[in-house]
């Protein structure tokens, strides 16, 4: 049929040319589906293939890790001897090919993953005495991305450190999930700097990756917490030092303080907001009076920002100022932010605080009511 095609084409030279075009796009629309049908077949089969591995290898595997290793009393007091003898257990014909290594990788990776102790220790040293960690070196080299990052997270599972030459420049990759796997192995693995990747991230950093990267920050056991301080003076990356900040106020870096006073002159009104919210929750009082100083000439982010730091503050040195925001302030979040701060500054019950309850204008008793009730966050 479609040998016949080029013929018509050449004999039938007056037909339209929108014809021509449509007949043109029937026949790619034809081969596209074909190919379309082919690839999930093929998707297809080499995943009834998989399965049938799979349910051929994982029960023997299953057998030899509960057999072999967890329900083995004499590891449980482990001495070398009996450490080095489980490996030979797993020297069989069937674990041989490469697909049948990755499935024993995948197993002792899922039941390290719920055991700790010592039994932890014995999975990793099974892996490395059957040197599959070669097997996910090679991942780590692989062309694809997804090979790699399965091959970070095994190395992060199974505790096997990797050179910083191989990790570092995949913090910086172009493939977000390749990108984000590269920091937390780095986090997790490095001994030395675990925090180095900072010095070269040249992306932002997302809200969703500085999520995940403080979950992984604050859950790694044994890690070496730096200076924040270095990345908030050095960093010519605005979101590394908003993140910095951020850490700095969970650690309570008190040494961090010079570095973030500096940042309330930024020309960048984000990150002076961010240096303005950290001074507020790590209570640094003697930065009250600059605040209110610098109060006006600035936009309204900042604004907002630095009321909410006087109400942390909870100092009555400058009450008035904040009284005065509170009645005269056209932004209703101006309004509400003096609102918290000078119910931190005076109880509710407070003649202050009573006053403006009687005399104040009714969408300022409205405001002061919402902030008053202990249901209401925001």
């Amino acid at each position: 049929m479609f040998n016949d095609l080029i013929p018509y084409f050449r004999n039938t030279p007056d037909l339209p040319i929108v014809i021509k075009i449509a007949m043109v796009f029937v026949v790619v629309a034809i081969f596209a589906t074909l190919i379309a049908y082919l690839s999930i077949l093929r998707g297809r089969y080499l995943g009834s293939v998989r399965a049938r591995r799979e349910a051929k290898v994982t029960p023997l595997i299953d057998d030899l890790l509960i057999g072999k290793v967890l329900a083995n009393d004499k590891l449980h007091y482990p001495d070398s001897a009996a450490e080095e003898s489980i490996a030979d257990y797993f020297d069989i014909p069937e674990l041989d090919p490469k697909w049948a290594r990755q499935i024993l990788i995948d197993r002792i990776v899922d039941y390290r993953k719920n055991i700790r102790g010592s039994m932890g220790e014995v999975l990793r040293n099974l892996y490395l005495d059957l040197e599959l960690d070669k097997d996910t070196h090679r991942k780590l080299k692989s062309g694809k991305w997804n090979k790699r990052v399965q091959a970070l997270n095994e190395f992060v599972n199974m505790g096997v450190p990797v050179a910083d030459v191989a990790l570092l420049p995949l913090t910086n990759s172009r493939n977000m999930e390749l990108r984000a796997a590269a920091r937390h192995a780095y986090i997790k693995l490095s001994r030395n700097e675990p925090f180095k990747f900072f010095d070269v991230v040249s992306d932002t950093l997302l809200p969703w990756d500085q999520i995940e990267l403080f979950r992984i920050i604050t859950t790694t056991e044994k890690i070496v917490i730096p200076n924040f301080a270095r990345w908030i003076t050095y960093s010519a990356n605005k979101s590394v030092v908003s993140f910095c900040l951020k850490l700095v106020v969970h650690f309570n870096q008190v040494a961090a303080i010079p570095a973030i006073i500096k940042l309330l002159g930024t020309k960048d009104h984000y990150l002076r907001a961010d240096a303005i919210i950290a001074l507020g929750k790590l209570e640094v009082d003697e930065v009250e009076h600059d605040l209110v100083n610098m109060y006006n000439n600035q936009p309204l982010n900042c604004q907002i920002e630095i009321l909410r730091a006087l109400s942390r503050l909870r100092g009555k040195s400058h009450v008035d100022f904040v009284m005065t925001e509170f009645l005269h302030a056209t932004d209703f979040e101006v309004r509400k932010s003096a609102a918290r701060a000078l119910l931190k500054m005076h109880a509710p019950d407070s003649p202050v605080i009573q006053e403006l309850l009687e005399n104040s204008s009714k969408e300022n008793q409205l405001i002061l009511r919402h902030c008053m009730n202990p249901l209401i966050k925001h």
